[in-house]
């Protein structure tokens, strides 16, 4: 019997920066080299301010292939009926207003992360994407990679037993005192600051370990507690701290997670704790490829350690991908791995860590407000 011909999802790329470029290139990548033979991917246009921006991406990105078409505007990607979906990459306020342009347009749609600004606006698109009958997911990379899957594995199958604390921690120098105050990390208007641009990683893996497991039955933390370090040069934040506790279902755990723009990276930057082990997860936790795992015995020492290592060909971006083209290809309107509950879980605990630290969006920004 001849094997089924695999399903190609045709892509349109909104934005020419360098999360988009990263995306195209991984795109582009045989799936075969990571296993994967179901579906393959094919990108069909570029989006840009201009032509001749569009044409530029895709000679560096693309191999300058001539059948992918160059767009000088968004909208023209959004018509295109050779394009089935749209990836989203444009700094983090624009991202509800291009994620609903797609949407009326009847274009599935992966969206960077953080998917919008607060939880009203992405409550929207939501409620958009249905009324449309697409496909929506916000593009937290990290959750499809086959190192995730493993240790989440791992988590959940009991010798180690239920999670009790979690720390996560992502930090990057952008020497905020030496670039412009238009830079996307420094302004407010764009979004900017530690919490979310970065902050979303770190509470990926509390979603992963606590949110996600069994014994949590898809509780909501029970209690949110922040302090925001906020810098005198724009006012976002330079560095956040947020505390979560789970304890509405059989699982008391917590989790201490961090942001910052001023310091370098930890390195582990997860560890997760658990009644009779640990995890610890190498640095950089957005797209790690090493994690430990020690089993304690009864006195609390190690007892065993297990050391794994991945490696695929690519930065990563495609796992998310392939993810969108088996929804789109079974006809599901949402990840089962990474669906439209953890992306509002993610978004609503933003606006209170922002409410608590006081950091409230220039006029205008908030495209709707709750």
């Amino acid at each position: 019997m001849a094997q089924a011909k695999p399903f190609v999802l045709r892509w349109g790329i909104i934005s020419t920066g360098h999360i988009a470029a990263a995306f195209t290139k991984d795109l582009l990548i045989d799936p075969k080299t990571r296993d994967v033979h179901d579906v393959v991917h094919k990108v069909a246009a570029v989006g840009s301010r201009s032509v001749e921006k569009a044409h530029e991406f895709i000679e560096r990105n693309a191999g300058g292939d001539k059948s992918i078409k160059a767009f000088g505007s968004y909208e023209e990607v959004y018509k295109d009926q050779d394009v089935d979906a749209i990836y989203i990459g444009t700094p983090h306020t624009y991202h509800y207003l291009n994620a609903l342009d797609a949407i009326n347009s009847g274009k599935h749609v992966l969206c960077e992360k953080p998917v919008t600004c607060n939880s009203a606006e992405l409550r929207s698109l939501i409620a958009a994407a249905k009324e449309k009958g697409v496909f929506f997911m916000e593009a937290l990379w990290t959750r499809f990679q086959p190192l995730v899957l493993e240790v989440k594995r791992i988590a959940e199958e009991g010798s180690l037993g239920l999670p009790v604390l979690l720390h996560a921690d992502l930090s990057g120098n952008f020497d905020i005192n030496n670039i412009p105050l238009t830079h996307r990390i420094l302004d407010p208007a764009l979004g900017g600051g530690a919490l979310l641009d970065i902050g979303p990683y770190p509470l990926f893996w509390a979603i992963l370990a606590l949110f996600e497991n069994p014994a949590n039955n898809s509780t909501a933390p029970t209690n949110i507690s922040s302090a925001m370090l906020n810098t005198p040069l724009t006012s976002v934040d330079s560095s956040t701290v947020f505390n979560l506790t789970f304890s509405g279902s059989k699982l008391a755990a917590q989790a201490s997670l961090s942001c910052s723009i001023t310091l370098n990276p930890l390195n582990p930057g997860v560890i997760m704790r658990f009644e009779r082990g640990t995890i610890i997860i190498s640095a950089p936790i957005y797209c790690p490829k090493e994690f430990k795992v020690q089993y304690l015995g009864k006195s609390g020492k190690i007892e065993k350690e297990e050391r794994r290592v991945f490696e695929y060909v690519g930065d990563g971006l495609h796992f998310e991908a392939d993810e969108v083209a088996r929804c789109v290809r079974d006809g599901r309107k949402e990840s089962t791995l990474w669906g439209h509950e953890k992306s509002l879980l993610e978004m609503s605990i933003f606006d209170e860590v922002r409410r608590q630290g006081g950091y409230v969006f220039p006029p205008g920004v908030e495209k709707v407000r709750g």
